[in-house]
Formats: structure tokens, sequence, C-alpha cells
């Protein structure tokens, strides 16, 4: 789905369409209905606080705001665009939608969060034939009646790369965003791959890229003209032979209809630093709300956890995890709040904190 979050809140807020906005604000950043019908909308210029992008519209995009930036820091760099607050229960809405669009045409679907899925289009009828001279003409009008059933049935529009493999699908559904249909063969790969930098396959991190760069590889044809020997004593044997494989576009993983989660957390990051003595009846609040939030969330998917954690983030911006192995699985809130207290006994805590969250872990079905 392009820009997910922010195109659910421009099916809400149509005049917005074409302006810089920035999802991540809070309820004080609610539009305010004017006498004359109009909406008065909060800017980011001027914000204050420790909120974070969770996205942004593509002409926010253009001046340099993304996902995970703080919003102090969007401020500085769009100061009139538009900042509206998250609503997750409209966005989980939309995304049933969307995904229920699609299982019309093609119910083979892997799930890859609240807007990407994969889909198998290998056995729809139709998908392999030929459309006049087109020899995928086939699978290309499956994949636009797809995106237009996304379309009339959500009001937004979604990205769609048609490939071999999963690998593939993924570079190429980002190729023509927004609202982009990229149909890409294993003979496309030198010319619409390649010149591609090598963050752009999906399972190359930062760290994995500063090491390329250091081997004096910044693109993909660069990488996939490597010897595959030299790539497996630089990263290790997996690796190596995946980082070749991949640059070739190569990847036999087949779709995941069905997937169990592995674990569950909440956490919040505070308006201020807490201190652990000077705060402590508000750290311990807190800790008691986010470990009921969590054992709603473990009781509504039917799940107990064996082991329980917690995360901090100090002042400095180090983050420390602590987890507690527990002698049977649980989920009553008490419990929860009761293991994730012992882990909070086992940190330094002469810095002030800056979040704290909850974590379930060795999920098992109750």
């Amino acid at each position: 789905m392009d820009a997910f979050y922010a195109s659910v809140e421009l099916l809400r807020y149509p005049e917005l369409k074409g302006q810089p906005v920035v999802i991540g604000g809070g309820r004080r950043h609610q539009p305010v209905l004017q006498p004359d019908g109009t909406r008065q909308f909060a800017r980011l210029a001027g914000y204050v606080g420790r909120g974070v992008v969770t996205t942004a519209t593509y002409p926010a995009r253009d001046l340099g705001v993304g996902s995970g930036m703080g919003l102090m820091k969007a401020a500085a760099r769009a100061p009139q665009a538009v900042l509206l607050p998250t609503d997750f229960e409209a966005y989980r809405r939309l995304s049933r939608a969307f995904k229920s669009a699609v299982a019309e045409i093609a119910p083979q679907i892997e799930d890859r969060g609240i807007d990407e899925i994969y889909i198998e289009l290998t056995h729809l009828p139709g998908a392999q034939e030929p459309l006049g001279l087109d020899p995928y003409g086939g699978v290309r009008a499956v994949a636009q009646e797809i995106r237009n059933n996304v379309r009339q049935r959500t009001g937004l529009s979604c990205s769609v790369g048609v490939t071999p493999n999963k690998l593939l699908s993924k570079i190429a559904s980002e190729l023509d965003k927004p609202d982009g249909l990229t149909l890409l063969t294993e003979a496309d790969v030198p010319r619409l791959i390649w010149p591609l930098p090598v963050r752009r396959i999906n399972g190359i991190g930062p760290k994995a890229a500063d090491r390329l760069l250091a081997l004096g590889i910044q693109r993909v044809g660069q990488l996939a003209a490597r010897d595959p020997a030299e790539l497996v004593t630089h990263f290790g044997r997996a690796y190596g032979r995946w980082l070749h494989e991949a640059a070739h576009g190569r990847d036999d993983r087949p779709l995941s209809t069905h997937s169990e989660p592995v674990s569950m957390s909440r956490e919040t990051t505070f308006a201020r630093d807490l201190h652990a003595v000077r705060d402590r009846d508000e750290l311990g609040s807190v800790l008691t709300e986010l470990a009921a939030q969590l054992a709603v969330d473990l009781q509504k998917k039917g799940y107990a956890s064996r082991t329980i954690g917690i995360k901090l983030r100090f002042e400095d911006f180090k983050t420390v995890t602590r987890d507690l192995t527990l002698a049977q699985p649980l989920a009553d809130a008490g419990a929860i709040r009761h293991a994730a207290g012992l882990c909070l006994k086992r940190v330094d805590l002469t810095r002030r904190l800056r979040l704290l969250g909850v974590r379930a872990g060795g999920l098992v079905k109750v």
C-alpha cells in the first residue's frame, strides 16, 4: 500500500491531497472544525516533544521527512507540513479491507504486516496466458484487476511488483511508487536491478551495506560480479552465498500463508525523562498499565507467555533488555507485572529513562 497511514488520513481529509502531511501526533493535534465548515490543521512548526514520524505523504518525503524521524527534526525540515494524530483502529480496518479485496481475486496470500502482502499468482486462471502480442499480458491483467479491486473497496492505491519470486517482487513493488505496476522477469535483472543500491535488497541492512562499501560494493551489479568465495570469506558461508544469489535475483522461498507470532510487546516513550527514585510512582503506574495492555493482547489472541522481558532506553539513548523465563506460561496482568518488576530490579537505574517496554516471548496457544 502507498504511504498507507497517510493515505487513510487523506480519505478522511481530502483537502490535504498534494500537501506535505506527517502522521505521528497526539490527541492535541486533532483538526479543529471551524464555524465556516473548514478545518484548521496543526502544523509541525514549533513542535516540542518526543514524538516520532509514523509515516508521511510523498510531498513530505520530498522535503526530507521519513518514518522513524523525530518530530522535532521533521519540524526543522518541513515546518509547514500538516501534523495529524495516529488512528490505528482506522488503519487496521482499512488493512483488513484491502486484504479482503485481494483475496477475492487471488486467495493465496502471505501476510507481511498491516500494509504489505505477498500473493501467489502462478496457478490463477489466465495468469500464464499471453494477451495479444504481450506474452505476460495475462498476469499483467490479473495484477491490474487486483489493484482496481483494492481501490474500489478502499479508495486507496497500491503498488504491485509481479516477478518470479518474493525477493524480486519486494524490490519491484517499490520501483514505481505510488500507484505503480511493475512486471519484471529474470531477464530484466541486469537492466533494472543491478543499477540499484545494495540496500534495496530486503535483507541487506545498514551494517552489511557498510561492510560491502568497504569492499567497494555499492550497487547490486557490483555485488553480482563478485566471486561467491570472496563473499563467503567476508560474510560467512550462509550469508555470503545468500548475497550472491540475491544479487542475481534468485529466491526459492515459498509463500507462508500461516504464521504464529514469536512475541508481543507494549512500550511507551515518556514526555520527559523519568528518574527511577524521584518518579518511582509514575514509573510503577506505567509499568502496570503496559502489563495490563499486554495481557489483553495475549488473551485476545489466545496465547500465554513463557518469557517476560522489559526494554529500557535511557537519556543517552542506550537501550538495555532483561528477560525472565517462567515456570509456567501465563497471560495474567498481575503475573506479567510481577515478572517485569523482577526484571527491572536487575538493571542499574541511576540514569534517567526515556522509554519503557514490556515483552512477552515464548508464546504458546491456550
